[in-house]
C-alpha cells in the first residue's frame, strides 16, 4: 500500500477479538483477510494467540500471507508498583516471540482498563513503574518498545492533564509513545494538537475513527482529520507502521467487511496523502 513511503500499514486483530470467542485464537484467518485487504503488516494481541504462540507456525502463516509481524500487543493489568510474576513470564514470553522475529518487530505494552479512576494517582505511579522496566527489558534484548494509552471510562489516562503527565516520565531511551488517535480524541483532545506537541516520543501510529456523538465510526467516516494527520507524519518524516484498529459497531458482527473496507480506504484516500 505504501509503496515508495517509509510509513507502512498494519493490521490490529482486534476488530475480530470484539466479536467475543469465535475468533480466539485464528490468526490464520485473521492473517487471510488483512492481505486481501492490502495490509503489510499485522499486530497480534498476547490474549488472543492460542495455538500462534508457536513462532514458526505464526512466521508460516504470515509468510503464506506475504505480511510482516509489524508489532505484537502485551495486554496486562499492571496494578502494583513491579510486575507479579505471571505479568512477567507473560512479558518475556511475548518478548520471546518478538525476538524469533528479529528486532524489526515492536513490542508494545497496553493496560487493561480497571472498572474506575479511583485510587488515581498511585495507580498512574504504578503503571509507569512497570511500562519503564518493561521498556528496559525489551531494549536489553533489541527490540523496540512503545506504550499505548487507552480511553475506557476506567482507563488512568484519559485526559489532557493525564497525557501532560503520562508522557514525560515515559524512559524514551527505552520505551517510546504509540498515539491511538480515537482514544486522544475520546479523551475530548485534539489529536493533531497533541501528537505535534509531544511528536519525538512517537515510534508507532494507531488509527480509529469517531463520531460526532463520541461514538467509534467506520474509518474515514467520522471526525478525526486524518489527512492532517498523515501529512504531518510524512513532514516530520515518520519511518514507521501505521496501525489500524477498527472499532465500530460493525466490526463485532462482520470484522472481515470492516477491514476489507479499512484497505479500500487506505488505497483509495490514504496513499494519495503519501504522494502529495
Amino acid at each position: 500500500m505504501s509503496q515508495n513511503s517509509p510509513i507502512r500499514f498494519t493490521c490490529q486483530t482486534y476488530a475480530w477479538i470484539q466479536s467475543g470467542d469465535r475468533y480466539h485464537g485464528k490468526i490464520d484467518h485473521m492473517a487471510e483477510i488483512a492481505a486481501k485487504s492490502g495490509f503489510e503488516g499485522l499486530e497480534p494481541i498476547n490474549l488472543h494467540l492460542g495455538k500462534f504462540w508457536d513462532a514458526s507456525l505464526l512466521k508460516d502463516t504470515l509468510a503464506e500471507n506475504r505480511l510482516t509481524l509489524s508489532s505484537l500487543t502485551l495486554v496486562c493489568d499492571w496494578l502494583h508498583p513491579q510486575e507479579t510474576a505471571e505479568e512477567r513470564r507473560e512479558a518475556d514470553r511475548l518478548m520471546d516471540l518478538a525476538c524469533a522475529f528479529g528486532q524489526e518487530t515492536l513490542f508494545m505494552p497496553v493496560q487493561m482498563p480497571g472498572k474506575d479512576r479511583s485510587n488515581l494517582a498511585e495507580r498512574q505511579k504504578n503503571l509507569m513503574l512497570n511500562i519503564n522496566a518493561i521498556g528496559k527489558r525489551a531494549a536489553d534484548r533489541g527490540l523496540t518498545c512503545s506504550y499505548h494509552p487507552n480511553s475506557p471510562d476506567g482507563s488512568i489516562w484519559r485526559t489532557r492533564e493525564d497525557y501532560d503527565k503520562l508522557l514525560p516520565q515515559l524512559d524514551s531511551k527505552v520505551i517510546q509513545w504509540t498515539p491511538d488517535v480515537g482514544h486522544i480524541a475520546k479523551g475530548g483532545m485534539d489529536p493533531v494538537k497533541l501528537i505535534r506537541e509531544y511528536r519525538s516520543l512517537v515510534n508507532h501510529f494507531h488509527f480509529k475513527d469517531m463520531d460526532d456523538q463520541g461514538e467509534w465510526a467506520q474509518m474515514g467516516e467520522g471526525v478525526i482529520d486524518f489527512e492532517t494527520l498523515v501529512k504531518d507524519l510524512v513532514d516530520t518524516r515518520f519511518q514507521g507502521w501505521i496501525v489500524f484498529e477498527d472499532e465500530c459497531e460493525e466490526s463485532i458482527e462482520n470484522p472481515d467487511g470492516v477491514t476489507l473496507k479499512d484497505g479500500d480506504y487506505i488505497r483509495d484516500t490514504v496513499r494519495a496523502w503519501l504522494r502529495d
